[in-house]
């Protein structure tokens, strides 16, 4: 299925956008708008909610060796709607490989990417919240970064090093030190990709280094991906947090696939986020696909059963 080839490049920093509108030769629009029905089971009652989750649009310039994008989104949350910046960054290839990007830019690691076409599934593995949040590396609506990066790629691996500013705001290079995020791609044997990275958060208050690993292989039409993500004083005075997940994804036709995933990562207090996920997933057309998801759902001892249905459009 189409978006689960884009989500596996997009994982492994292989392409940049899912596709795009040609305006010119050196303009390009791509975007999606993604919307939902979710049903939330637990013991103090029940919670429904209807509604666009969000609406992305993607400017994209190419001049010779030169590339630059701006990503406007629209993100529901808690139903204030408000449009933002995601992203907007210029860089510059060269011919040997090596590239350059500055801007604001979301983080190169992470299993899980930015969007609804970088997700197997409705739902991220982890949690929310402050320290869920850290371990939704991918995700731009909540780890978003202000820098430059270097970059170097070739036929079988990739490197990136990005000195950029701590994701809670601007930096003031005259009084703080920046964070430093080395990542790496491998792809040098067939059907398995590798990729992960290391984050030194010297800006944070309570400084979190991020290690990251994660893996997928490919075996006709099951995939099967693992990542390893550890907070190294993510939960504040000294307290070092864990997560992982381990996801199986099956096509069983061009247009309907499944996927299974189990999911786990800690929170403060020696308690865990846990989660079961299922998630059928339909494409109605090259543009259109739909996910019905159920999740159970285990949040420092208190249970619950999500249902959701996405139908996610994309240009």
């Amino acid at each position: 299925m189409k978006n689960k080839i884009i989500a596996t490049l997009v994982a492994f920093g292989l392409v940049g956008s899912a596709s795009a509108i040609e305006i010119n030769e050196n303009l390009s629009i791509n975007g999606f708008i993604d919307t939902s029905y979710t049903l939330t089971e637990k013991d103090a009652g029940d919670v429904q909610e209807l509604g666009v989750d969000e609406i992305e649009l993607n400017f994209l310039f190419n001049v010779g060796g030169a590339s630059g994008a701006i990503h406007l989104d629209d993100v529901d949350a808690g139903g204030i709607s408000d449009v933002n910046v995601e992203q907007a960054f210029i860089g510059y290839s060269l011919e040997n490989g090596v590239s350059f990007t500055i801007g604001k830019y979301g983080s190169t690691l992470g299993f899980e990417r930015e969007d609804p076409g970088g997700l197997y599934t409705y739902s991220r593995a982890y949690s929310t919240g402050v320290v869920g949040n850290q371990f939704n590396l991918g995700d731009v609506d909540s780890n978003v970064y202000e820098g430059i990066r270097l970059g170097y790629s070739s036929d079988v691996f990739g490197l990136g090093v990005s000195l950029q500013n701590d994701a809670s705001g601007e930096a003031n290079i005259e009084k703080n030190e920046l964070d430093l995020e080395l990542s790496f791609t491998y792809t040098g044997i067939e059907n398995l990709n590798i990729g992960g990275g290391y984050r030194f958060a010297n800006q944070a208050a309570n400084e979190v280094d991020v290690l990251n690993l994660h893996a997928t292989t490919v075996m006709g039409k099951f995939l099967l991906g693992a990542e390893y993500i550890e907070l190294q004083n993510g939960g504040g005075a000294g307290q070092d947090l864990d997560g992982w997940q381990v996801i199986a994804d099956y096509d069983v036709s061009d247009k309907l696939g499944v996927a299974l995933r189990i999911s786990s990562n800690e929170l403060v207090g020696n308690s865990d986020y846990e989660k079961v996920t299922i998630a059928p997933n339909y494409s109605l057309s090259d543009s259109l696909g739909v996910i019905l998801e159920y999740s159970d759902v285990d949040d420092a001892g208190i249970d619950s059963n999500e249902l959701a249905l996405e139908l996610t459009f994309t240009f």
